[in-house]
């Protein structure tokens, strides 16, 4: 896009916002970025790829209908603001005929908001040497998506909102042989090369560890240290409907039970929606502004939902602007007081688990998860770690994990954004502490 970002934006809602008979309100909404993308494989460079899209999806409303069209911008100015102008019309036409929708609703109050973060990103060249060098003799194998994602609102109401945000994810394996790996994630707004090289450090020492015999487990009952990586996807499937207002009036939410005090976490469990503190904009494709925070747990109890805006026209509440998914975008549970470095010795004996896969519910209603261990989860025994584990499944309900389970949270939240890039990077985080939890539940 030429000149900035933002004059384009404002060029182009300028010229769509303005406001046309037979429309209460024109919209404009832009997802836009400029990615780097580099994979790695026995720490040389495999393929190196920059993608510069934007795109702009225009609507306009009239009472109870609503219309939309998304267009893919060039990036010049001329051409892009003709062709919206031109899709504005044609929706404009088309509008009458549209159907009332019951549940549309519409911001009560125009407001705006701005979000421009700079980070410090990694040039080609050092990224390229921070993995050349801190990767030296292993089989590093992993994939970096790094630099600015747009997202922006106009309407014809005035309403303006700006969300500019520069953040990279890199996770990558080293590779020992067959099917044993370390994977590690690293991510943030702030790179630093020794930070990366640390990292990358302590998964080659685990990576000795992993040509031991494995140990066997039979199938019961174990202490379990769950690092923040193995947390976020048991969090990400927490959240699969489970914080969601239509979930929990239709019954379907996997915290119905919670909800309903038939079951309760444990008081060390507080969940919210953090969207100041996550990489996600604060606003929604349709104006609606969100809130800073969104309690959703507090000391164990059900505390808040997710509400989209139609589904709290539906059931008669006020929206927190949640997307018509109603799945968190910064989901955050808060840290405890077990310091991470001391994780291990408060284990003791039982499990480290530093990735989990292939998670599922097996009994929604009762929040129960399954899935399997992957790449290096161990054995530990006087707090250090020391034989592998072969693959195990593990079945357990995670009320019961973050109830009467949980011992302790680590007092380091660190935030994991979703790696997500089909179509376009992803905004949306987790930010979670390692947890520590008695009596996990290993089926085979």
């Amino acid at each position: 896009m030429s000149v900035t970002q933002r004059e384009f934006f404002e060029v182009l809602a300028g010229a769509v916002c303005e406001p046309a008979a037979g429309a209460d309100r024109i919209t404009l909404y832009l997802k836009a970025e400029d990615s780097r993308f580099v994979r790695f494989n026995h720490a040389a460079v495999r393929q190196a790829t920059q993608v510069n899209q934007a795109y702009a999806t225009v609507a306009v409303e009239h009472g109870s209908r609503r219309i939309e069209t998304t267009l893919s911008l060039t990036g010049q100015l001329d051409a892009d603001r003709s062709a919206l102008l031109a899709e504005r019309d044609t929706l404009l036409g088309h509008l009458p005929d549209v159907p009332e929708d019951p549940y549309l609703l519409q911001p009560e109050e125009p407001t705006s908001s701005s979000r421009h973060e700079t980070g410090a990103l990694p040039s080609a060249d050092a990224l390229v040497l921070a993995v050349t060098s801190a990767a030296k003799g292993l089989d590093f194998v992993g994939f970096y998506a790094g630099g600015p994602v747009i997202r922006a609102f106009a309407d014809s109401r005035g309403q303006r909102h700006w969300h500019h945000v520069e953040s990279f994810h890199f996770d990558w394996c080293l590779y020992k042989q067959a099917d044993k790996a370390v994977k590690t994630v690293y991510a943030g707004t702030h790179w630093d090369a020794a930070e990366f090289a640390q990292r990358v450090a302590a998964g080659a020492q685990q990576l000795s560890l992993l040509a031991l015999p494995p140990r066997q487990l039979e199938p019961g009952a174990y202490r379990a240290y769950f690092t923040p990586t193995a947390m976020a996807e048991l969090l990400g499937t927490l959240a699969w409907g489970g914080f969601g207002l239509q979930a929990r009036r239709t019954g379907t939410s996997s915290l119905s039970r919670l909800a309903h005090r038939d079951a309760q976490l444990s008081p060390l469990v507080d969940f919210s929606e953090d969207i100041a503190h996550g990489i996600a904009p604060a606003f929604t494709a349709e104006g609606f502004a969100k809130p800073a925070s969104v309690s959703l747990v507090e000391h164990g109890q059900c505390t808040g939902t997710l509400n989209s805006p139609r589904s709290a026209r539906q059931y008669g509440v006020p929206t927190n602007a949640a997307n018509a998914e109603e799945f968190p975008e910064a989901l955050r549970l808060a840290p405890g007081t077990l310091p991470a470095a001391s994780a291990l010795t408060a284990l003791d004996t039982g499990l480290y688990v530093s990735n989990l896969w292939y998670l599922n519910y097996s009994d929604r209603q009762a929040c129960r998860m399954t899935g399997m261990t992957r790449f290096a989860c161990f054995w530990v025994e006087g707090g250090k770690l020391v034989a592998p584990l072969a693959v195990m499944r593990f079945d357990d309900s995670f009320l019961r994990m973050f109830g009467e389970g949980l011992i302790a949270l680590t007092d380091h939240a660190e935030l994991i954004p979703d790696s997500g890039t089909y179509k376009e990077r992803q905004l949306g985080s987790t930010t979670t502490p390692g947890a520590l939890v008695e009596g996990w539940r290993l089926t085979l």
